[in-house]
This record gives structure tokens, sequence and C-alpha cells, in this order.
């Protein structure tokens, strides 16, 4: 489906929120982000779109930015706001000069006074009181009808808990109220299923009675019923990458066939190749203990001799002086369960272990759990060392920033179709009343 209406995605990042957008039927115009490793990817993957690279506070930057959103019907972004705390000492968010990101993002909505925008971030917002403030600063003094809600995307056919705090606003000149997501589009499988058992042998899943449970639990088992999808639905047909493996690319010829619809889904447009599926080596202590470790478990279910810090003469990162593993890393050691989606990835590689062989996972493979289609190639700037924007750590953890960072597409798409039903609604009642 295509519209002919457009959108600007600011501190888009790799292009989570825009691959939704694009894919519900919007014209994506611009991408704005001051990360050049994620504006690469960005450039790739939106070659319709301008690809804007730079702080949001320079002025050429912002010039360009408001030069493209002045186009846009829609206005969308992450913009990152550090000072939650500050409400506690009577400071309104948009004053504290440490979210001047945030400040920028409500001075453009100001500047071009799109026909709705969208605006995301971390729950932490509202566990800080500070949703009433946001509500209020990007209303604008009445010229927008804001409305605020959680959803997670484990409820829109993400194989991902990942829950993120939404403010859609329209034009109140408009009189269409900002929808609600949490309706008929939301599964609510997130509230009603979960992992039991005792930590070993194994983790089952359990879904309470009643009808909505059972057709949750129904979907789950359906590999045909993208609705709500685990993680062997998103990911089993990629389980025979290989460990160490450094060639990036591969043809699907040299993979099984799709084993679900959403599998079916991931690939479509990817044509004869699939990139991004180059897995990460495995210390052989982490082998070791991930053997030991049922799907769906973690640390806690690991024999006491596997918890010493070091096991077979390999030294490797830092130690306590315990002689024992630390705290912060036992989260390291969290394997995927089968039957049911992903806990919320992060942006390191192994924060999270794959539930049929003893390894990480490969880029696509978390891009798959955050529902990025195959045809999505994560990439970097050429450019070497620490340029402008970059975040340390190298190209490889870069890809695995980039897609940990992101909205997962489909619950973008869940949005940006709910938005564009109501914008093509009012078109069709103005038009019958003209």
């Amino acid at each position: 489906m295509s519209s002919s209406y457009t959108v600007v995605d600011l501190f888009c990042g790799a292009g989570g929120l825009s691959e939704g957008f694009r894919q519900a039927g919007f014209k994506v115009l611009a991408g704005a982000d001051n990360d050049p490793d994620a504006m690469a990817t960005y450039a790739r993957n939106f070659p319709e779109a301008q690809s804007i690279t730079g702080d949001i506070r320079t002025p050429s930057v912002k010039g360009r930015i408001l030069e493209a959103a002045r186009k846009a019907d829609f206005l969308m972004g992450g913009p990152p706001c550090q000072a939650f705390s500050q409400v506690r000492n009577h400071t309104r968010m948009i004053d504290d000069p440490r979210n001047a990101l945030y400040r920028e993002f409500v001075d453009i909505l100001g500047k071009v006074q799109p026909s709705a925008f969208l605006v995301e971030n971390v729950t932490g917002m509202d566990q800080m009181g500070v949703r009433q403030q946001i509500e209020a600063d990007l209303s604008l003094e009445g010229e927008y009808t804001v409305r605020s809600q959680v959803v997670d995307a484990a409820d829109f056919g993400v194989p991902q808990t990942r829950k993120r705090l939404l403010f859609l606003g329209v034009k109140t000149s408009t009189r269409l109220q900002p929808p609600i997501l949490a309706g008929s589009e939301a599964t609510h499988a997130i509230t009603l299923a979960r992992l039991t058992g005792a930590h070993r042998p194994q983790y089952q899943l359990a879904i309470h009675g009643g009808l909505q449970n059972i057709l949750a639990k129904e979907a789950l088992a359906n590999p045909d019923d993208v609705a709500v999808v685990s993680a062997s639905d998103a990911i089993s047909d990629l389980a025979g990458l290989q460990i160490g493996n450094r060639t990036d690319e591969l043809t699907y010829d040299g993979l099984p066939p799709p084993n679900t619809a959403y599998q079916r889904m991931m690939r479509e447009g990817a044509g004869l190749f699939v990139s991004n599926v180059q897995v990460p080596r495995l210390n052989p202590d982490t082998r070791l203990r991930l053997l030991d470790i049922p799907p769906g478990g973690n640390y806690r279910d690991l024999q006491e001799q596997l918890t010493d810090r070091y096991l077979t003469g390999h030294k490797w990162g830092q130690s306590n002086g315990t002689g024992k593993l630390s705290r912060k890393h036992f989260y390291a050691y969290r394997r995927l369960h089968p039957d049911i989606w992903a806990w919320t990835l992060n942006t390191k590689a192994d924060s999270v272990y794959h539930y049929s062989v003893p390894r990480a996972l490969s880029v696509r493979e978390f891009a798959r759990i955050q529902s990025f289609p195959d045809r999505f190639v994560f990439t970097s700037d050429p450019r070497s060392g620490m340029i402008e924007g970059r975040h340390d750590g190298g190209p490889a953890h870069s890809r695995y920033r980039q897609v940990g960072n992101a909205v997962p597409p489909l619950l973008a798409k869940a949005v940006a179709s709910r938005i564009l039903a109501e914008l093509l609604s009012q078109e069709f009642d103005e038009r019958s009343y003209a």
C-alpha cells in the first residue's frame, strides 16, 4: 500500500521507525542522526530519502532538517532525554540543558507544524513522572492534541518484548483524536504467556486460561500465524550459521527453506543473498556454561563448579579477585527459549545466546528478532578512526548497536497504519462534504 503522505525521521538511527512507516505506505523524505555509522545504514536502505548526518544543534544541519521537514505531513523521532530526575527539583525537562536534543525536536515541531507527529522513548520517562510535562510541551499551547501510551512490541507481531512510551499528536484543528494502539491491533499476548518451572532441567511455556489466552497459545504454536511470534519462528532457519564465520553474506541456497510465515515474510524482497550473518567467536569457558544452561535459562541454572571465574585456563576479561563470576557478567549467559519471544535486546552481541546451539547470535538474527526484513542491510561508515559522532567499539559492535537501539519496524508499522487510516478517513469525509 502507498499513499501521498510524507514523513521525516529525526534521531533516526538505522531507521526502524522509517522502515515501519515505509511499509505502512508513507513516503520517507529524510532521516537525520549524529551517528555516521547508523546513517551509512540509513542511506543504504533509504536511497529515496535524504540522509542528514550531524548534530541537530549545528545551524547548517538544523537548516537542512527544517527544509525537509517543511515538506512533510508527519514528523517523528526519539530524542534522548537525560534529565528525568530534574522534575524533583521543580525544573521542567525542556529547560534542562541536558535535554537539548529533546528541546530541538519541540522547536522543529513548532516551526514546521506538520499534520501529525510521533515521539517515542523508553518507559523510564513514565516512572519519573514526566509524561504530563512532555504532553504539555508537545501540545504547543493547544496547537496539537496529544495522547501518550505504553505499548509492547510483542503484542504487534515482533518476536521480542520491548516496551516503548509513545506520544502521538495531531493538529487540533483537524478534530482528529490520536489513535489508541492497545486496541484491536494488539494481541495482548505479552500479559498471558511466560516461562515457568524450576530452573533445571528445563523451562516450559505457560499460558493462563481464557479465550484470549487460548488464541495466543494457538498463535504461538502455529508457524503460519504472524500475530504472535516466538524466537524459533523468527530464526530457526538460521540455526546453522557457523561460529567464527567471517563471511557476512550467504546465498539462501545454502540455508534451509523458511519454516514459518514470519521467516517467509522476513525473506521477501531480499533476492538471492542474506547479509549480516557473521557469528562472533565463542570463549571456551562460555561454551561450557551454555551447554549447562537450558533454553530460557541464565546464570542461575549453572552448576556450582561452572561459576568459577576461569574454567579452561583461558584468561579473559577482568577478574574481580573472588575466583567467581561477577554479578555484572551473569547477565551475559541468557539463552532464548524457542517457544516464546525474546526478552528486550540490548546493543551487545553477548546479551543473548541461541536456544539450540551454544553460540551468540548474528546481526541478522538480532535484526529478525527486531522485525527488520532480510533486505535491510546493516553497515557502517567506511572511514576509519573516531570520526565525529561515532561510538567506540568498531564496525561489528556498531551493527549490533544499531539493531539493538532501533524501534522494531513492525511496531512502527502498526503505529503508522493507524495514523494513516485516520488521515485517509479525514480525507474521505472532507471529499464527501465538499
